[in-house]
This record gives C-alpha cells, sequence and structure tokens, in this order.
C-alpha cells in the first residue's frame, strides 16, 4: 500500500467506498493447495492495477469447501508482519486470524480474504514510529493522526471485487469493524450475520482495543 497516497484529510476517518468500475479488474496469478494447523485451504492470489495509487494491489483468498454452498463465513483480515510473524502482543491481529481459520475449520467450509495493508493501511516502517509515538502516551489514533495520516488508511474495494469474481454475494462476515460491513454492503455483498472476532486480549492490547471501541467504533463486547 501507498502511504503516501493516505494522509489525512480534513474528515480523519472516512469510510471509503467501492466504485464498481474497479470490480472487474482482478486477475488471479496463481492457485495452490495449503496444508495448515487448520485443515487444508485452497489459496488464490489476486492482483488489481490501481491507476488512482499507481500501485498494483495484491491479495490472498484462502478457501475451505465449497463457499457457494450457503452463505460462507468470510473474514477480511489485513496483514500483521509484527503480530502474526514476531508474535508482538500489541494487537489481537494473529488471535482475530486464528480464530476466523478455526471457525471455518469447524464448519468445514469459509473463506479469509488476506489484504496486505500493515498498520491499517500505513506500511511497516510508519507503524514502527506509530508505535513509538504510543510508547510516548499517544493512542494507536493520535500517533497515525501525529504521522500525518488518516485513522484508517484500508480500502476494501479489493476484497469486495474478489468476492464479487468467484461469485459470492451474500456472507456470514467475522468482523468488529463497521468499516467492512459498509464496504461489503455498498459494494453489492449482503452481510446476511455478523460474528463477533474477539480472541482473549492481551493485557499489552488492552489500551489499543479500547481505543478501538471508543474512537473506530468497533463493535468489542470484551473490553
Amino acid at each position: 500500500m501507498n502511504s503516501k497516497l493516505c494522509k489525512r484529510s480534513k474528515q480523519s476517518f472516512r469510510t471509503r467506498t467501492v466504485q464498481k468500475d474497479r470490480q472487474s479488474n482482478v486477475v488471479r496469478v496463481a492457485s495452490t493447495h495449503l496444508p495448515t494447523m487448520f485443515g487444508m485451504f485452497d489459496v488464490i492470489g489476486f492482483e488489481r492495477a490501481n491507476v488512482d495509487k499507481g500501485e498494483t494491489e495484491r491479495a490472498l483468498l484462502l478457501m475451505l469447501g465449497n463457499p457457494k454452498n450457503q452463505a460462507p463465513l468470510l473474514r477480511i483480515h489485513s496483514q500483521c508482519f509484527t503480530g502474526e510473524v514476531l508474535g508482538s502482543l500489541r494487537c489481537d491481529c494473529r488471535g482475530q486470524l486464528e480464530l476466523a481459520m478455526s471457525a471455518i475449520a469447524d464448519e468445514e467450509s469459509g473463506l479469509v480474504i488476506y489484504e496486505y495493508q500493515e498498520g491499517r493501511g500505513i506500511g511497516l516502517m510508519a507503524k514502527l514510529k506509530a508505535y513509538a509515538l504510543q510508547d510516548n502516551g499517544l493512542d494507536t489514533v493520535e500517533a497515525n493522526q501525529a504521522l500525518g495520516f488518516e485513522t484508517d488508511c484500508r480500502d476494501f474495494s479489493l476484497a469486495v471485487a474478489i468476492l464479487h469474481e468467484i461469485g459470492i454475494d451474500r456472507v456470514r462476515l467475522m468482523s468488529n469493524n463497521p468499516q467492512k460491513v459498509e464496504a461489503l454492503t455498498q459494494g453489492g455483498i449482503e452481510v446476511i450475520e455478523l460474528i463477533a472476532c474477539e480472541p482473549p486480549p492481551s493485557p499489552h492490547a488492552l489500551s489499543y482495543l479500547r481505543t478501538k471501541k471508543k474512537k473506530m467504533g468497533h463493535s468489542l463486547t470484551i473490553m
């Protein structure tokens, strides 16, 4: 994600809408099987040229079973290198991904769309700078804004485009984020059920989660 194109505007927390003309440009790059601790998933890599950003957007689709038999469980998940690779406890990202994949495995069907949107779209280096500001007392929203970014720089239109590409128009969404619900709905995907995705929180993540609930409207019930 080109974080330079996500500088803060007058409206620091705006909903990103889906442009229909961008939904038809998704390309399947590769597909394979991926054995995981939760079962054997099919993985498809997707790309889309984004002229506005001057970059190629990429995402992975992890699919278990036949999601077209019913409205599938869906998790739209943003990459978190610090949490998923390094085991950071400052967020709940790894726990959310594992909770979603476990739920999908229990149903033997479902989807995860994994997007490269580190740090709510600002990128890894900017995310580390935001962490440093949080070490000095800012919260996650204030840190983004101090660096000149919006509260959330992500755009979920690629996830919508992937769902249209594979013929899915109804989902049961595993998320606490109202932006994802709105993006899917505006993109023509019906969210028939919203399921909380709340792993047990680390004490190190409590302040972060409280801020997401208070300032970003995330529907966290465990806080």
